[in-house]
């Protein structure tokens, strides 16, 4: 899966930057993404990666430069910018389901609220997406039911529910336990064969091999390196990705 599709980017980041206080966290990042395409983000704690992430659907504005996504500029609030978010999926590293409302209707509120979907058309959908995330006989227990695996890929079915042009994960899998990574990975990987636009900030080598068109290394706020999956991991250019490969490849 290293071919990389054509066509207009669907997200464009030009010339972006951040700070919080003194800190540069995001210098100068230029990157595309195109349409159907895996971009997976690495590098080592700190080096901006969840900071990009959240720029794209500006739960962090950024202090200078421009992202577009679909050819349009992220708008600064209102409900231009709640429309925007819609078309933008994220899926966190704590899951973030409302306790107090059952499975199904964690998925169904989205569409019902901001789509203006029919009760009965989401509740359609989101039993569909729930038996594709492999947790459909949870719909109608809460989220304390369930297992943190169970919830991410909860989580998962949320945002496709929305029917978004791309959707970013933030570290899907950092606050789970060994054994239920690879059931949200495999979820993940399965989006990714079917096409859908992802951009993934996580510590899963295995998945960025095994799923991504484009690994990006990130270090110090700065986009270091770019490059298909076969290429990055076996002839890494920069020293700083030589350096990192080293320590988590053989780890």
């Amino acid at each position: 899966m290293t071919s990389r599709p054509n066509g207009e980017p669907l997200v464009r980041l030009s010339g972006v930057n951040k700070w919080f206080g003194e800190l540069h966290v995001l210098q100068d990042i230029d990157l595309e993404i195109a349409r159907g395409e895996v971009v997976v983000v690495i590098g080592p704690s700190g080096s901006g990666k969840s900071t990009l992430c959240r720029t794209i659907n500006r739960l962090e504005a950024i202090d200078k430069g421009e992202i577009t996504i679909d050819g349009q500029r992220l708008p600064e609030e209102g409900k231009q910018l709640a429309r925007l978010r819609s078309d933008v999926g994220m899926v966190f590293q704590s899951f973030n389901l409302f306790a107090h409302k059952t499975i199904l209707e964690n998925v169904t509120l989205g569409p019902i609220k901001v789509r203006g979907t029919s009760k009965a058309e989401a509740e359609r959908r989101a039993r569909e997406l729930l038996d594709r995330v492999g947790v459909s006989a949870q719909a109608d227990k809460y989220p304390a039911q369930l297992s943190g695996g169970q919830q991410q890929r909860v989580a998962i079915a949320r945002a496709l529910a929305m029917d978004p042009k791309v959707l970013l994960f933030d570290e899907p899998t950092s606050a789970l336990d060994p054994e239920m990574i690879n059931e949200v990975l495999d979820v993940m990987t399965g989006l990714a064969r079917e096409g859908m636009t992802m951009i993934v900030v996580t510590h899963e080598m295995g998945f960025a091999r095994r799923a991504a068109n484009r690994v990006v290394f990130m270090d110090g706020g700065r986009v270091v390196e770019s490059a298909d999956p076969e290429t990055f991991f076996t002839r890494p250019e920069s020293d700083r990705a030589k350096d990192f490969l080293s320590k988590i490849l053989n780890h």
